[in-house]
C-alpha cells in the first residue's frame, strides 16, 4: 500500500486523538525541615522527605526528628496550607513513630494533585502538643 498525504494525515489525526489524553506518569519530590508548630514548647529539628510516584499512586516518605518534649503519638500530611497556615489531615502516616522512620502509603489522584501543588506540611503530634509540636512545610523539589 502506498502512503500518501491523504492517507497519512487522517492516520496522524486519529493517533493524536487516541493518545492525546493519556496522562504521563511522573515522580514528584517533596521535602521540608521541622520547626516549631504553635506554642514554642520545644526546639524541634529534622527533615521530612517524600517521593510521589503517579504511576503507582504511592507516596514514599522518610522522617527524622529530634528535640521534642516526648514521643510522637501521631503524624500526618496536612493540606492545603501555606507556611504558617493550618489545615485538615490529608494523609495519615502510620506508626510506629520514631526518628528515621520510612514507609509508603497509597494515595488518590485528588491527593496527588494537592501534593503536587506544594501546599502540604507534615505535623508531628505529642502528648504535650496534641495539635502538633513540630511542622515541616513540604516544598516540591526538582
Amino acid at each position: 500500500m502506498r502512503l500518501t498525504k491523504m492517507t497519512i494525515l487522517p492516520l496522524t489525526a486519529a493517533a493524536m486523538l487516541a493518545f492525546g489524553g493519556v496522562a504521563m506518569a511522573k515522580t514528584i519530590n517533596l521535602s521540608g525541615s521541622f520547626g516549631t508548630e504553635g506554642k514554642d514548647i520545644s526546639v524541634p529539628s529534622g527533615m521530612a522527605e517524600a517521593t510521589l510516584d503517579t504511576s503507582t499512586d504511592m507516596l514514599k516518605y522518610s522522617i527524622t526528628f529530634a528535640g521534642l518534649t516526648g514521643p510522637v503519638l501521631a503524624a500526618h500530611f496536612h493540606s492545603p496550607a501555606g507556611a504558617g497556615e493550618s489545615a485538615k489531615v490529608l494523609i495519615p502516616i502510620p506508626g510506629p513513630y520514631m526518628s528515621g522512620m520510612t514507609g509508603s502509603v497509597k494515595v488518590t489522584k485528588a491527593q496527588e494533585k494537592i501534593l503536587e501543588a506544594g501546599k502540604t506540611y507534615v505535623n508531628l503530634h505529642t502528648k504535650a502538643a496534641p495539635a502538633g509540636e513540630a511542622r515541616a512545610q513540604m516544598l516540591v523539589t526538582k
